[in-house]
This record gives C-alpha cells, sequence and structure tokens, in this order.
C-alpha cells in the first residue's frame, strides 16, 4: 500500500499541535524576557515547517533549541544574542553534515543508549508536565480524559478540542480583553555582532550540541525509522538541515532552530502522519505572525498551562514505553546507565556514560560466548 505524503484534515491538523507543549513555554520566555520580535520569530518557524514538510513529506517537528532557550530566557539576552547563537548552530551543524561526523556518531550509537535518550526525554516531559498540570489539577485532569478519549477520533480530535478548550476559558475569564487588538506586521531585517556568536557558543551553544546531537538527529532518525520503515531519513540530512535553517532564519527574526524525538513523538501521537501536518503548522504561524504579532505573548501566556501539560504527560508516557522493545540481556544496563546520568547530570554525561555501559555488557557477554548484539 502506498503511504500518502500529505493529507490535509483534522487528524492532521490535531497532529500538528502535538509539540506545542514545548513551543509555547519557550516562545512567551523569548518574546518576553529577550523582547524577539514575535512577527519574524512566529513567520521564520513557519516558514521552516512548510519547507520541512515539503521535503520530507512527513511530520516533522521544528523546535527552539532548548539550553539555548532556558539560558537566553534566564539571562534576558539581547534580540541579537538569539540571533547570534542560531547563526552559530547553524555554522555547528552544517559542519556535522559536510564532514560526516554525525553520520559517524550515529553509526557507534548502540540502539539502548538511543532508548535511553528517548526514555530520559519522556521522564523530564511527565516532570514538566506535572508543574503545569498543578497550576490547575481539575483541568488537567479532564484534559487528560480528553485525550484518551478523542484521540483516535477523526472528527473530534483531542488536539483540536483542547486548543478549543483554552481558547474559550480564556473568554469566559475575560482574559482576551487583556489581549492587543490583531494587527498585520512583518518580519524585519535583524542582525548581530561576530563577537556575540563566540560569546552565546560559550554561554550556552557548546552545552547545547550534546542534546542536540542525541535527541533531534539521532533520537529523531531512530523515531522516524520506528514510525516510517520505509521512509527513513539520515542523520546526516537532518543536520543537513538544521544547518541551513539556523544560517538563515536568524536574519529575519528566527530563533535557533532544531527538530526533537519528543516534539515528533508529540505529533504522531495526536495524529500527524504525513508532511501536511507540517504546512498545517507552518500556516498558522506564519497567519499568527503576520496578523497577531502584538497580541500573540498574551494569548499564549493566557492560555491554560494545565492543557499543555496534560498533552505533554501523554506525549512523555508515549516516549517512555519505547523502553518496552529493548532486550533486557544486553539493553538494560546501558539504557538504565543513559538514564540515570542524565537525569543527575545533564545528557551529554549520560550519552557517554551509556555508551561505556553498552561496552561493558558486551565484554562481559563475550566472555561468555554470547557476542550477537541486536542490529538498529
Amino acid at each position: 500500500m502506498r503511504i500518502k505524503s500529505f493529507e490535509f484534515n483534522l487528524r492532521e491538523l490535531a497532529g500538528s499541535m502535538g509539540d506545542f507543549g514545548t513551543l509555547l513555554p519557550l516562545a512567551v520566555g523569548y518574546i518576553v524576557a529577550c523582547g524577539l520580535n514575535p512577527a519574524g520569530f512566529l513567520v521564520m518557524m513557519g516558514l521552516a515547517n512548510i519547507v520541512t514538510g515539503l521535503v520530507y513529506r512527513l511530520p516533522m517537528p521544528i523546535e527552539p533549541m532548548k539550553v539555548l532557550a532556558v539560558a537566553a530566557i534566564a539571562q534576558h539576552w539581547s534580540p541579537s544574542m538569539v540571533y547570534a547563537s542560531a547563526f552559530a548552530m547553524g555554522i555547528v551543524w552544517l559542519a556535522f553534515a559536510v564532514t560526516g561526523a554525525i553520520g559517524w556518531i550515529a553509526r557507534v550509537t548502540p540502539l539502548a543508549v538511543i532508548r535511553g535518550v528517548q526514555v530520559t526525554l519522556g521522564i523530564l516531559l511527565a516532570i514538566e508536565a506535572f508543574k503545569m498540570i498543578s497550576t490547575w489539577w481539575a483541568m488537567g485532569a479532564a484534559s487528560i480524559l480528553i485525550v484518551l478519549l478523542l484521540r483516535q477520533n477523526r472528527h473530534a480530535p483531542a488536539a483540536l478540542v483542547l486548543m478549543v478548550l483554552g481558547v474559550l476559558v480564556m473568554l469566559l475569564r475575560g482574559q482576551f480583553q487583556q489581549v492587543v487588538p490583531p494587527a498585520f506586521s512583518l518580519p524585519t531585517l535583524t542582525g548581530f555582532r561576530l563577537e556575540e556568536v563566540w560569546q552565546t557558543l560559550v554561554l550556552a551553544g557548546f552545552a547545547q550540541i550534546p542534546l542536540t546531537i542525541t535527541n533531534a538527529t539521532i533520537a529523531t532518525a531512530a523515531l522516524i525509522r520506528t514510525y516510517w520503515p520505509d521512509k527513513a531519513v539520515s542523520e546526516r540530512r537532518l543536520s543537513l538541515n538544521q544547518g541551513l535553517m539556523n544560517l538563515v532564519f536568524p536574519f529575519f527574526g528566527g530563533m535557533p532552530m532544531c527538530h526533537g524525538a519528543g516534539g515528533l513523538a508529540g505529533q504522531y501521537y495526536f495524529g500527524a502522519r504525513t508532511g501536511g501536518a507540517n504546512i498545517i503548522e507552518g500556516i498558522i504561524e506564519i497567519s499568527l505572525g503576520l496578523f497577531l504579532a502584538g497580541s500573540i505573548a498574551g494569548v499564549f501566556t493566557f492560555f491554560p498551562m494545565a492543557i499543555v501539560g496534560a498533552m505533554m504527560l501523554l506525549v512523555g508516557v508515549e516516549l517512555i514505553r519505547f523502553a518496552r522493545d529493548s532486550r533486557f540481556d544486553r539493553e538494560l544496563l546501558p539504557m538504565a546507565v543513559t538514564v540515570a546520568v542524565s537525569l543527575a547530570s545533564n545528557m551529554a554525561l549520560g550519552f557517554a556514560a551509556g555508551i561505556a555501559a553498552h561496552h561493558l555488557t558486551h565484554a562481559v557477554l563475550k566472555n561468555k560466548g554470547d557476542t550477537h548484539d541486536r542490529p538498529r
């Protein structure tokens, strides 16, 4: 049976909203704390989604680079520093793709370590989800129930119902009165100083690289192979895509962007199956950027975070469930070490510790006469 490359229906629309849980909080932070122009921020993200959807013909999440985003928001970076950090990441990921380094890293990364990265991300998403749900437990519980009842419903998909519910809550609370009225605006040309490229690399860029290698590139490629075995996308192509979009979009107001296994799992969980989801999301983001740039920060701020948390929680659980595919005789220790060290420190150290545990397990099994590795 031929798999469709593009569909435009309610299921794809719902799936396009599946990664909003990671986007909304960071978008608000970038706009409010760093002063990014919402028009450039959203339009560039929308264009990235549309181009990526057309190229890959699959759901392919476009997300903020989280380490950079958290550092920029916490330290109140200027807009030019945010743009410089995106350009720096563009250079890094283009270099990884052109030299073939990302392909080599992917080849030497065991499946158990990839599963460990996915499980870690699922746990981290669940932790953040509980924080959001705690702002309104009743709404969070109701949202989880809606997802469980309607996730497979083609006529009233869960994510779409939750977005409408959030808007209705805002209307009933009268919060739209505090939002700036709609007005048309265009992205402007933006720039940065060359010294800011190195400055942002030192502040957070170098710390971002391991997370992007593991989650945005290797784990995303592995998840694509799981969901669409006949439409695999190589780690090199993902790295190249991340490099090109980060080299171009900062000059028009774009933030540092990458892919992500969590975003992909969210899109798939809520119904996305084709590149149509990316195109739909891109059109939504471009429309918001062009017509609601002045009011979008208020909309994102007042949207009930308990609803977003419910979506994130179930996506986190979905990622954790990938652990069940592991072979516990030879993959349990590397996966467990990856998760434990990642949660205790960071994903870069977890990645390295997991690989070390894999080789230790392999050596022990080899001494016992069992040298067969599970193919990726």
